[in-house]
């Protein structure tokens, strides 16, 4: 989720023919909400990882099929090890916050907040930290059809310089007008 900048909703939409080569590299095709396609290139990370994940799934004769698979639920009733075989129905985005949710316990990150969302926005703050980043690249990574949606993740007007900080001057200190800013009002 964090190389593909992509809603969750939009991954577990892809099929395993959503994962295709284009040229020398693995690319992903996200449906986005409104039934809006989207193609990106894979991160050579996320290629391997999809690439091992579809070998050991044994998805790849199923082009139609989902690419993200719920477990099969038969293993459950005929009392074999929850969680070994994948079934063929589609992993719903809550499946996927689940996951998550168990994988961040398992990896000792503690964070309460954590869901699948994080994940779309680290990438992008990630990509934001880069001192090549521009945000007509980013809109495209994160299929947004406004600049100002993508603006949200930079975080360079975040910045607070001390400078701004010593301007605050509490104890009713007088304005250059000669007005104290910091006695209460009476509102009539």
């Amino acid at each position: 989720m964090l190389y593909a900048v992509a809603h969750a909703s939009a991954l577990v939409a892809m099929d395993v023919k959503d994962v295709y080569r284009k040229r020398d590299n693995l690319w992903i095709r996200l449906h986005e909400s409104g039934g809006r396609r989207h193609d990106m290139p894979c991160h050579p990370e996320l290629a391997a990882s999809l690439a091992a994940y579809i070998k050991a799934a044994d998805i790849a004769e199923d082009p139609d099929g989902p690419l993200f698979r719920a477990m099969d639920r038969k293993d459950r009733r005929a009392g074999k090890t929850l969680g070994k075989t994948l079934g063929k129905t589609r992993l719903h985005w809550n499946g996927a916050l689940s996951v998550v949710r168990r994988r961040a316990t398992e990896a000792g990150i503690d964070t309460p907040g954590i869901n699948t969302r994080s994940f779309r926005k680290t990438g992008l703050l990630t990509y934001f930290n880069h001192p090549d980043a521009k945000l007509e690249t980013a809109q495209l990574m994160a299929a947004h059809k406004d600049p100002k949606a993508t603006s949200l993740y930079r975080q360079t007007n975040n910045k607070v310089r001390i400078e701004d900080v010593q301007k605050i001057r509490p104890g009713g200190e007088e304005n250059q007008y000669g007005e104290n800013r910091n006695t209460e009002e009476s509102i009539p």
